[in-house]
């Protein structure tokens, strides 16, 4: 079975007690108390918290609290030596600031004081976080509403969810850093976001930038230069699993069975390849092919397909679909991350959520807000409910996760679960749910087929994008809101508009009656491009912190403020919030620019 073998170990969580350095009494005093706290912090991580391969997360304590500069390096060389991608300090006293602070420019930081009035907890956190934002430094600051005793071995909810929160933002940074993006092809369809931005990549991300001609599927595939009992599997699984639904062609021009079945097995071959192409595949040295088991170490890449593949060959939309779902022919595994049309911003809000949340991103074009009385006139229908005020129509040309289907379930509602949750009846579910329609030739001459689905209703989902505005940089956008369901009349009266065999989900942003979210027409109006990403849940204050670790300022989202977390240096830059996120993030530069 493959996995996804990305090169480099899952990075850690250094977790540094800090305390009063005064020997005599105070520090002594301190001593257990402080590194238990370091201890309930860790503990807490690693039992919510999971790699988005399934591992579990792993903290690194050092032996000593952290009373000065020796200590202090003491703990970086050690965090060094055990790959360290996270920095999280803890305190109940008062500690020297500069002299304890983490140093390194490349680790996303916070720091948690407790808050007590035995000790000043709260003191160092003021001071080290002033400390950090005079040095260029930004830390996220955690500090407990409610003021605890001394000897609480509680962490507050607030705490909890500052502190998840952080991580979780701080282990997708570090899980991009190093790693490729794999552009399959180049520019599609003169689609701004496969204009592939090295730079964007290597200043903001932390990542490389991989190339190949899609030529090299087609010399693959003539060579033999894939696992061919691997592909045997996959056909048989393929024929068991993925029916073909209504083919929308017009008769005369409809493929044979036997035409189709060579499309089959083509397809086959190209989501074989385009994994290993991806992450490699050990088999391949084995048959021989010892170059083309490396990969490319990508952990998100794209393919251009059209219009100089799919003219001539079988669509990437397969491809695209079953690798980006959690199963395959070799069961429950961790979605890829594979952007259509070689949309690399999308890649990159996929990769985000995916990051943040271990699940299946769905890929979408943002194709047509239907208000109210348009829906009354093609359809007759009166919308109701979460519905009344209209509905954007996200749907791709061909591909999608499966996953996005909705038939999996968090306490008897409709999700998207992480990968490694998921029991082998959801994944058949949402397999029974999906036809595989022929490809329409008007748009894909060369045939293939795409994975149809309805999205269930009822999921809270947040859709997301990363846009390049020239002399402004990279921007994010998010919008939270949920999944709905139609009538099935309505629902096939609007599909058939469009393309009836492409995967459909009806959503409808969460408004908050101003700016971008005064109604749903204005979500679709000032969305950025003709693509975006959806990830299960409400995650919109994840993002928001881990765009401000990349400094990548938000242009658009609708979460409430009381859920948003960035680095207290923010603060200094205007009362405004939005407005300082863009001049902090400008004032800071990205984070491995040089």
């Amino acid at each position: 079975m493959i996995a996804n073998r990305l090169i480099g170990q899952a990075p850690k969580i250094g977790i540094r007690p800090t305390i009063d350095g005064r020997h005599g009494g105070v520090r002594e005093s301190l001593e257990e108390q402080t590194m238990q706290m370091a201890k309930r912090a860790a503990d807490l991580i690693e039992s919510h918290l999971k790699h988005p391969d399934g591992t579990n997360v792993e903290c690194v304590i050092p032996d000593t609290c952290i009373g000065g500069v020796a200590e202090s390096a003491a703990t970086a060389d050690m965090f060094a030596r055990e790959g360290v991608g996270v920095s999280l300090t803890v305190t109940p006293c008062w500690c020297y600031g500069s002299e304890t602070i983490d140093m390194d420019p490349m680790l996303p930081k916070a720091i948690w004081g407790f808050n007590g009035t035995e000790r000043p907890g709260a003191v160092y956190l003021a001071a080290a976080l002033a400390g950090h934002n005079q040095k260029g430094l930004p830390a996220f600051g955690i500090y407990a509403k409610d003021v605890q005793d001394s000897d609480s071995t509680d962490i507050p909810e607030d705490v909890k969810e500052k502190l998840l929160n952080f991580v979780r933002a701080g282990l997708a940074v570090a899980h991009m850093k190093g790693k490729s993006y794999l552009s399959m092809g180049s520019v599609s369809m003169g689609i701004a976001g496969s204009i592939v931005d090295a730079g964007f990549f290597e200043e903001y991300l932390g990542m490389r930038c991989e190339y190949v001609d899609m030529s090299e599927f087609n010399r693959r595939i003539e060579e033999g230069i894939y696992d061919k009992e691997e592909h045997k599997k996959a056909m048989d699984w393929i024929n068991d699993n993925c029916k073909e639904g209504e083919d929308f062609n017009p008769l005369e021009i409809q493929k044979s069975i036997a035409k189709k079945q060579e499309e089959w097995e083509f397809v086959a071959k190209m989501a074989l390849i385009g994994r290993d192409l991806m992450v490699g595949n050990p088999r391949l040295k084995e048959l021989g092919f010892g170059e083309e088991a490396m990969g490319h170490n990508a952990i998100a890449a794209g393919f251009q397909g059209q219009r100089q593949w799919t003219d001539h060959y079988p669509n990437g939309d397969f491809m695209e679909a079953i690798l980006c779902s959690s199963f395959d022919w070799n069961g429950i595994r961790e979605p890829y991350m594979l952007a259509t049309e070689n949309d690399s911003l999308n890649a990159v809000a996929m990769l985000f959520g995916h990051l943040l949340t271990g699940s299946a991103q769905v890929f979408s074009d943002v194709r047509t807000y239907w208000s109210p009385e348009a829906v009354k006139r093609v359809t007759g229908f009166n919308l109701t409910g979460d519905a009344k005020d209209g509905f954007i129509h996200l749907i791709n040309s061909g591909p999608s996760a499966l996953d996005g289907t909705g038939q999996q379930s968090i306490n008897g509602k409709p999700a998207m679960k992480p990968w490694y949750e998921i029991t082998k009846e959801e994944s058949q579910k949402c397999l029974d749910k999906t036809n595989w329609g022929a490809a329409i030739t008007e748009y894909f001459r060369g045939g293939g087929f795409s994975s149809t689905f309805n999205t269930r209703g009822g999921m809270p989902i947040t859709m997301s994008r990363v846009n390049i505005i020239k002399g402004l940089g990279p921007v994010l956008q998010i919008a939270e809101g949920y999944t709905i369901e139609l009538p099935e009349k309505v629902h096939t009266i609007l599909v058939e508009r469009t393309n009836p065999t492409w995967p459909t989900t009806w959503f409808v942003p969460r408004l908050t009656g101003e700016g971008n979210f005064k109604d749903v027409y204005s979500v679709m109006a000032n969305w950025g491009a003709n693509h975006g990403a959806f990830t299960y849940g409400h995650i919109g204050a994840g993002m928001i912190s881990l765009a401000s670790m990349l400094r990548i300022p938000v242009s658009m989202h609708n979460v409430p403020a009381d859920k948003i977390f960035r680095p207290s240096a923010w603060a200094a830059f205007g009362q405004e919030n939005e407005g300082a996120d863009y001049r902090a993030c400008e004032n800071y530069g990205s984070l491995y620019g040089i």
